[in-house]
């Protein structure tokens, strides 16, 4: 009879790109809540020394508001991707992350109009810089996350049906989106 030890507790599972994506959300909060701190200091010294902020810009509401609809509903179709992806159902985890793409590109195609249609000048006033550095960063955090949906969409429909983390990690980026969104609409767009 021999002795033998029993055989080792399977590894836990690694959790790289879920950390990776958690701490990233992290830098981009304190990124834009940096920039919208200094953008709501700049706005009281304005105002309190009894002048306009913003001075002559007319602030277009509909498309800001569609934007702020648009990064909530992109959490609703990343959430669709992650149930579809844990019960391996390869067709609505396409359709799901498609969506959520495109709704993206909604985004950006929002933005993109607000710039034409306010027509803020960069170097005018520090208005101007500060528009065009908060909403820019915005719309990189975004064209960033069409980024990690094309990837999320090769890696998960190209034969890596087990890597559910993949798209949970993604699903929660588009939730720090929504979420830094929704201050910038309200600092930015709706606070005038």
């Amino acid at each position: 009879m021999t002795l033998a030890l029993p055989a080792a507790a399977a590894p836990a599972p690694r959790r790289q790109v879920f950390v990776a994506t958690a701490l990233a959300g992290v830098a981009g909060t304190m990124l834009i809540g940096g920039m919208l701190a200094i953008w709501v200091l700049l706005r009281e010294r304005v105002v309190s020394a009894g002048e306009r902020f913003p001075d002559s810009y007319i602030i277009p509401e509909v498309p800001s508001n569609v934007m702020l609809i648009t990064v909530w509903s992109l959490c609703l179709f990343a959430q669709w991707a992650v149930y579809a992806a844990r019960r391996s159902d390869r067709a609505h985890t396409a359709l799901a992350l498609g969506v959520v793409f495109l709704m993206g590109l909604a985004y950006v195609n929002a933005q993109a109009f607000v710039y034409v249609d306010m027509g803020v000048v960069l170097a005018d006033s520090a208005y101007g810089a500060l528009f065009y550095a908060v909403t820019g960063t915005m719309a990189a955090l975004v064209i960033a996350g069409l980024v990690y949906t094309v990837v999320a969409a090769f890696r998960s429909l190209g034969g890596r049906d087990r890597e559910v983390e993949l798209i949970s990690a993604h699903a929660m980026y588009w939730y720090f989106i929504a979420a830094a969104y929704s201050a910038v609409w309200f600092v930015v767009y709706v606070t005038k």
